[in-house]
């Protein structure tokens, strides 16, 4: 097996098989399942497992992240969130380390009339899209979660979203990268080789040109910045900014709250996520500011004045951290997976607020396009060439 250490001796291969552009979690699951399949698999990244799942409360939420109009990413959420089980056990046993993933469900809460009608259509749009989901009234609610707000006033109990800790996740997905050869170039990618037509990697920031058979450009918010792009191939990636803050709970934890807890307060998301290490996560605000991730005195006071609405009690707890991070966000709000119009470059972005739920799925499809060309169905429909009315280029002879 290869050295994986840092990419910084003269010794390490500057030519692979597959080359990924960007180690956070969708990075590093495309560089694993490739090395997996027997590719000679490398990553440019200076800190891999660093991003956006650094800030990413980790809901895996396929059933109450559901919007109108998505219906086509469902497909694919759900696919994903079957898969969440197995992935995990299979990366914790590989990497050895554990990734907080919880299935302890989720509630929906709704805290005035105008929000409970808006739930009661959720409700019915999940069971016309074959979702399993339970109308409750607020007692019901409080019953589940009794430091909810007295003023709640119904609620969708969703047993099958489920929650997984993004940092642990990244850290394992290191290792299992280690673990299965794959090398890291731990420095910037600054601009894409292209050669007769045809991506053949990229040159790294410290002036290293790094060659490879196909490369996967990953890099979430930052993928259209990537230097050498052709015009028509520059993904329509843009930053959404998010504030999230994380609090302690004096253990025993259990008694706070049992589950992840989400309701729209003043037109505002916010959620709750318990950690079973004691920390509570919560979030997010959804701001179009750019490369800005300046953490805010008016975010945090907002998260907070929402989260106290839903859980009073939540203004005792020690406050430990606020983080802002970039979800990379495409025009429909779907990822692309695969192929893109330059052969031999394939992107893996735009998964905006799914990244960490769409982590299993899209390792496997990215793994499948690297070894056959092909994207499996249930990807199909993410293929970055939806937003290309250019021509297909055709690699130029030898």
């Amino acid at each position: 097996m290869q050295s994986s250490h840092t990419g910084q001796h003269p010794d390490i291969s500057t030519s692979s098989d597959v080359l990924v552009v960007g180690g956070g979690i969708i990075g590093l699951v495309t560089a694993w399942r490739a090395a997996q399949r027997g590719l000679r698999t490398a990553v440019a990244d200076p800190e891999p497992g660093g991003g956006a799942a650094q800030v990413a409360a980790g809901m895996l939420a396929a059933v109450t992240e559901l919007h109108y109009g998505e219906e086509t990413l469902l497909g694919l959420n759900l696919a994903s969130a079957e898969r969440y089980p197995a992935f995990v056990a299979e990366l914790e046993a590989v990497s050895g380390r554990d990734t907080g993933y919880r299935a302890c469900g989720t509630l929906a809460v709704a805290l005035d009339a105008d929000d409970r009608a808006h739930l009661r259509e959720l409700h019915g749009f999940q069971q016309r899209s074959g979702l399993s989901s339970e109308w409750l009234s607020g007692r019901e609610c409080r019953r589940l979660e009794p430091m909810l707000a007295p003023g709640v006033r119904g609620g969708l109990r969703v047993d099958g979203d489920h929650q997984i800790d993004p940092r642990r996740l990244a850290a394992a997905l290191v290792t299992a990268c280690e673990r299965a050869g794959v090398i890291f170039h731990r420095s910037f990618a600054s601009r894409l080789t292209v050669v007769r037509d045809r991506a053949s990697g990229v040159v790294l920031a410290d002036g290293r040109a790094l060659s490879a058979d196909q490369t996967v450009l990953a890099g979430g918010s930052l993928s259209g910045r990537l230097a050498g792009l052709p015009t028509d191939v520059v993904p329509p990636v843009r930053p959404v900014k998010g504030q999230v803050l994380r609090l302690s709970v004096p253990g025993p934890y259990a008694p706070f709250l049992s589950r992840s807890v989400r309701a729209v307060v003043r037109g505002s998301h916010v959620y709750l996520v318990p950690r079973e290490n004691g920390e509570l996560v919560v979030g997010a605000t959804s701001e179009e500011q750019g490369w800005d991730t300046t953490v805010t005195a008016g975010g945090v006071y907002e998260l907070l004045r929402d989260a106290h609405e839903l859980v009073p009690g939540i203004t005792e707890l020690p406050f430990t951290e606020a983080r802002a991070g970039l979800r990379p966000a495409s025009p429909d709000n779907a990822p692309l997976l695969g192929p893109s119009a330059l052969p031999g470059l394939h992107l893996a972005t735009g998964h905006y607020r799914n990244g960490v739920l769409l982590t299993p799925v899209t390792g496997d499809a990215m793994a499948d396009v690297l070894t056959t060309g092909e994207l499996p169905e249930v990807a199909r429909p993410f293929t970055p060439r939806r937003f290309s009315p250019a021509p297909v280029r055709q690699e130029q002879p030898a």
